[in-house]
């Protein structure tokens, strides 16, 4: 059964851009749902550079993305926004009644009169190793994710890489395994060092295995994982049993599915009006580096000041009979009510 919301805004995207459109949003009482393929708010900024200072964020000289991120989880707590994480968008359609569903790879179905796309420069995708045949097998017993541990109780697991993801799952997935092996080409690792102490100490008490080495073959039939071949660096190859495979190489951006949802693109983007953010598809936004226009620039302090103007055209879509109010959050008690701070 689909898990079916109905809300305001429907977020494609939880980076900076997302998040602070949330918080404009929250100002006009507008309910935003936010979908994003990573397992953590902050897009990029906490993906692929989380330590990373950022020196061009108004009244903040220098924050790593990271920081950035946390403070406008923060900022956006009063609004209560719900999100859907470890989910892709993959379909988007207009109802009889008006409103756009925007459905996930998992299961996920979002209801909303408005659909901002905030996707940076497109979707995060996991990158596929490059073994022979795998496609036949992602989805059964071949994951990129983990959305719900509970799947992988009692099998028999063979996680690869040598990130925070591979480390990460290899110390959440070993108490509900029957068995789990960790490989890894080297013995050096780019994940927490905390995280790679913690899994060389459940290696040492037999807790989980660890080889050094490179998935080479899968075996199995009708996508279901029978166990894989392994080569060590001196290229020495043994045959090793198991259920369930999960590769984490790594992501790469792609625009994904956001291109085949009838949005009119250029080279990728989605153009919009500088008024509103409004894409040429009624209804559907596009803000920060995922869109374009006249003089564009791909800033994040770019994408807070389109989060404004965005949220105020929103409002007239969600709120046809109800007059705007523009108000002051420095003046307005019923604005600082809101934000719990009157």
């Amino acid at each position: 059964m689909a898990a079916r919301h109905e809300t305001d805004v429907a977020i494609l995207g939880a980076g900076p851009i997302g998040l602070f459109a949330v918080f404009e949003l929250g100002l006009l009482d507008l309910k935003a749902h936010l979908i994003d393929i990573l397992d953590r708010p902050g897009g990029q900024c906490t993906e692929l550079y989380p330590e990373k200072p950022i020196y061009d964020i108004p009244g903040l000289p220098v924050v790593s993305g990271q920081e950035l991120t946390d403070r406008l989880v923060d900022q956006i707590k009063p609004f209560g926004a719900q999100f859907h994480l470890n989910q892709m968008a993959c379909g988007l359609d207009r109802l009889d009644d008006g409103r756009w569903r925007l459905k996930t790879d998992a299961g996920t179905e979002v209801i909303a009169p408005v659909v901002v796309v905030a996707a940076g420069a497109g979707s995060f995708v996991p990158k596929r190793p490059p073994i022979a045949g795998i496609a036949d097998y992602e989805g059964k017993s071949v994951f990129y994710a983990v959305r719900k541990m509970e799947a992988f109780r009692g099998k028999n697991i063979l996680i690869a890489g040598g990130g925070d993801s591979a480390l990460d799952w290899t110390i959440n997935l070993a108490p509900i395994a029957a068995k789990l092996t960790l490989v890894h080409h080297r013995d050096g690792f780019r994940a927490q060092v905390h995280s790679v102490n913690q899994m060389r100490e459940l290696a040492a008490h037999g807790k989980i295995n660890f080889e050094i080495a490179s998935v080479k073959a899968l075996h199995g039939a009708n996508g279901q994982l029978e166990g894989v071949t392994l080569a060590s660096p001196d290229k020495r190859e043994w045959q090793h049993a198991c259920d369930t495979f999960m590769p984490f190489f790594g992501l790469t951006i792609k625009l994904g599915p956001i291109a085949e949802f009838g949005l009119n693109l250029h080279e990728d983007l989605i153009p919009v009006d500088t008024a509103k953010f409004e894409s040429s598809t009624p209804g559907i936004f596009a803000i920060g580096d995922i869109n374009t226009y006249p003089g564009k620039l791909k800033l994040i302090l770019c994408g807070f000041h389109e989060a404004a103007l965005m949220a105020q055209a929103a409002f007239h879509v969600c709120r046809p009979n109800e007059k705007l109010r523009f108000q002051y959050t420095t003046s307005s008690s019923s604005l600082q009510k809101k934000l719990g701070v009157a």
